[in-house]
């Protein structure tokens, strides 16, 4: 639909178009959840996953589409931050769609409070957020009763499990972009949703309060979800490197080295994300 009127090669020149590309799809998927699956008993509890396969779905021909027009730039080697530089648009415009993602989820979420609609995404959260009352944390924001989590005391052992948790997305995404690019969507949705159902219990579903609550949440939000597209574009390169067969090839070697160089800033990127989560972000509001 969308990406009919919005190509490509339009988006890399006007990737802030993204942004509403990305909140409509994310729109209708949730408005087509709620309206579909409220009345199944059964369905319902599992409104958070739906949601984010029917945005999944919706954007998929955009991303598909996207990733080729951005295989076509794979060349010779070029460094790596030449890689950077000549992705950089695309990047870009994937943060816009990621930021549209939550803006929508977000504000439906708020709009219609029911801890149905994000009960995995609210699981995640308590999780990650207060695994020393996971069970609490459940029971005070919604979500099926859990597993009772190790505590953690501090600061230093709340980085570690966020870095690690980040990590293994990292390397899903990695190896998800080998294997089909396109499908990293699903790692862009899927955080965004997660991000959206923090905002809405930082806010306590008060609509006034949003753009608080989204500064709050894409302050690390963004970097992290950059590391993950820089991981993507990696995989994505060494992918269309190998369907070229140039495997070998003194270029491949080089491509290949420029390819590990970007997920090493990935890493990097991802653990000053963590940082800003643990530190800065409780520093400038308190939950």
């Amino acid at each position: 639909m969308l990406e009919v009127l919005i190509s490509p090669r339009k988006a890399e020149r006007e990737p802030w178009e993204l942004f509403f590309v990305g909140a409509f799809y994310a729109s209708v998927a949730i408005l087509l959840v709620n309206w579909i699956f409220s009345r199944d008993a059964v369905l319902v509890k599992y409104s958070g996953i739906l949601t984010v396969t029917f945005t999944v779905m919706f954007s998929l021909p955009f991303m598909y589409y996207m990733l080729r027009y951005e295989e076509k730039k794979v060349g010779q080697h070029k460094g790596m931050f030449r890689l950077l530089q000549e992705h950089e648009h695309a990047l870009w415009a994937f943060l816009w769609l990621f930021t549209g993602f939550v803006v929508a989820f977000s504000f439906w979420y708020i709009l219609f409070p029911t801890t149905q609609t994000y009960r995995a995404q609210i699981e995640t959260f308590c999780a990650i957020n207060r695994p020393e009352q996971y069970d609490g944390c459940l029971a005070q924001f919604g979500g099926s009763k859990g597993v009772q989590q190790t505590a953690f005391a501090g600061n230093k052992e709340r980085l570690f499990l966020i870095f690690a948790n980040n990590i293994y997305v990292l390397i899903f995404t990695l190896v998800f972009s080998l294997v089909f690019g396109a499908g990293v969507i699903f790692i862009l949705a899927w955080n965004a949703s997660v991000i959206a159902a923090a905002i809405a219990i930082f806010t306590n579903s008060n609509l006034s309060e949003l753009p608080f609550g989204l500064i709050r949440y894409l302050i690390h939000g963004i970097p992290e979800i950059a590391a993950y597209f820089i991981a993507a574009l990696a995989g994505g390169i060494i992918s269309v490197v190998v369907i070229r067969h140039q495997v070998g090839s003194e270029d491949f070697w080089e491509i290949l080295q420029d390819s590990l160089n970007l997920v090493i800033v990935a890493v990097i990127v991802l653990f000053l994300a963590a940082l800003m989560e643990v530190f800065l972000t409780p520093l400038l509001f308190s939950f």
